[in-house]
């Protein structure tokens, strides 16, 4: 695959992982499409609910005109089944609306209605002239379909029904057991369907309730309602305006929040990549070229790859400059060394004595004060690459230092003030070994005396090592934590001993500089507290 190195394993890119997540955003609501069936379900349940309702108002009804007759000897219908019979002990008993569309409950449409095996009571007849009014009043609010039925299941009010028989009806008969009974059923709609029809299973249904009417356990009618649920795909379609706005708005901001994420996540991420490449191809201008962070992350993680870059690249200068130093310091024993020897061994091969033995004595002489500059040079190296290398860990106080100090150089006469016990975040070794380079060094400047003062600072505590030797000169003042830069080159002197008390302190967190005293050489040490 581009861009995944041989035997790397395949990872994502970030823009892919972008492009997913927005993708699934724009889809979600499409997809909340195919879940609709949970809301048409309840939209049923609701309309179920609604004609259970109004079936129980219209059978009270009903019920109380069956009572009312009586007495003049209106014929009820078969007994109620024992398990349909109400529990005089039971105050409430409520019906629950049972149809659910992602079970079995659909059924073919509803059979039409059969001639009656039995002759309508003209009580019921009577009965049904008094319903009719508040039946056609309740059909114009609530859009139902309404069906009185007599004991038998014959239509006694209900249009082009009426005097046909429902009893054939699974929900009917159950009714006239006793048992309220709900069906859904497919329904022949008179209206085109809309062009989503086909996914939704709630548009074409019509919920049907049959409600039993029970005077002293025996069954006096049935009241049959039916109505079609609401659809929320018909809205849709109906609506289908409003829902083209909302899937522009959704899609507005689906592009916003892409924007947004490739401002503060994409680009700088690529950014930095290319920054990265930059700097590995030796471009110093990528150090401080212009970055879009987007996010507090990206701004830290830049930062910090800024200045290690930074850091890297002063490393890399400093080697450089160290490596050409070195070799100049090297070149000139070296050559010193090579061409006392070549004249030695001129004279041990001609054997005609060339050399006197004062200049072989000489010669000798040299090459040993040369190894010994090397020797010392070498020692030099090895104790900057520890002083590089320094750990943090370890506090200490000048009080011991001094007395370690005293004993080390006990020609220099040493003095302290201040807090004597104050902790230094440095440990005591790597202390020793800056203030003996500090000492060493004002000692060979012909220094007798060193003092030294302990302060509290805003930055930490600060230490002042001052010796009475010679003053250093403007010129090099610079210069003076320069590695290999000495004054005594011809005495011996390397260069290293400021350059290792800098590295030292640097790598424990410290620093040091170099003051302007009225007489002698001074330098400040910031130490971190511990």
């Amino acid at each position: 695959m581009k861009g995944v190195p041989k035997g790397d394993k395949w990872r994502p890119t970030l823009g892919l992982i972008v492009f997913a997540v927005l993708s699934t955003v724009m889809a979600l609501p499409l997809l909340g499409l195919f879940f609709f069936r949970l809301y048409d379900n309840q939209l049923i349940r609701q309309t179920e609910a609604e004609l259970i309702a109004q079936g129980v108002v219209i059978s009270a009804i009903f019920a109380g005109e069956v009572e009312q007759r009586l007495a003049a000897g209106i014929a009820l219908g078969s007994d109620v089944a024992p398990d349909a019979r109400a529990n005089p002990d039971q105050r409430f008993a409520p019906i629950k609306p049972q149809l659910d569309l992602a079970g079995d409950d659909l059924r073919p449409r509803r059979p039409d209605a059969r001639p009656a095996s039995h002759p309508v009571d003209a009580k019921y007849l009577e009965i049904a002239t008094r319903l009719r009014p508040i039946v056609d009043e309740t059909q114009k609010a609530t859009l139902g379909g309404f069906r009185i039925l007599d004991p038998h299941g014959t239509v006694i009010v209900g249009r082009e029904e009426t005097g046909l028989s429902l009893a054939h009806l699974e929900e009917v008969a159950a009714a006239l057991q006793g048992h309220y009974r709900g069906a859904l059923r497919i329904r022949n709609s008179d209206r085109p369907p809309p062009p989503i029809y086909s996914l939704s299973r709630g548009r074409g249904l019509r919920v049907f309730s049959a409600m039993p009417v029970i005077v002293n356990d025996k069954i006096a009618g049935v009241v049959y309602v039916s109505r079609t649920p609401n659809s929320i795909f018909r809205h849709f379609y109906d609506e289908r305006g409003k829902f083209i706005l909302a899937t522009i708005a959704v899609l507005g901001a689906t592009l916003i929040i892409g924007l947004v994420f490739w401002r503060t996540v994409t680009r700088p991420m690529y950014q930095l990549v290319a920054r990265t490449a930059a700097v590995g191809r030796g471009d110093r201008d990528a150090f401080n070229a212009p970055m879009h962070y987007g996010t507090r992350e990206f701004a830290l993680l830049s930062k910090s790859f800024a200045d290690m870059a930074a850091q890297l690249s002063q490393r890399s200068d400093y080697i450089a400059t160290f490596a050409a130093h070195l070799t100049h310091e090297l070149k000139s024993p070296l050559t010193s060394i090579k061409g006392a020897a070549e004249l030695l061994q001129d004279s041990a091969q001609t054997g005609e004595g060339l050399l006197t033995e004062a200049e072989q004595t000489s010669l000798l002489a040299n090459i040993l004060g040369d190894a010994e500059r090397l020797e010392a040079l070498a020692q030099r190296l090895r104790e900057l690459a520890r002083a590089e290398n320094a750990h943090r860990e370890g506090t200490t106080t000048l009080r011991p230092l001094i007395a370690d100090l005293q004993r080390r150089f006990p020609a220099m006469t040493f003095s302290a003030t201040g807090d004597l016990d104050r902790t230094f975040a440095i440990s005591a070794e790597n202390a020793l070994i800056v203030l003996s380079h500090l000492v060493d060094n004002a000692t060979r400047h012909h220094a007798t005396e060193v003092s030294m003062h302990v302060s509290d600072g805003d930055r930490g505590i600060s230490l002042t090592v001052h010796n009475n030797g010679e003053t250093i000169s403007d010129h090099n003042r610079d210069r003076v934590f320069d590695a290999f830069f000495t004054t005594r080159r011809d005495e011996g002197g390397t260069g290293m001993g400021l350059a290792i008390v800098q590295s030292m302190l640097r790598a424990t967190g410290a620093s040091i500089r170099l003051l302007r005293p009225e007489a002698g050489a001074a330098f400040e040490i910031r130490f971190a507290a511990a």
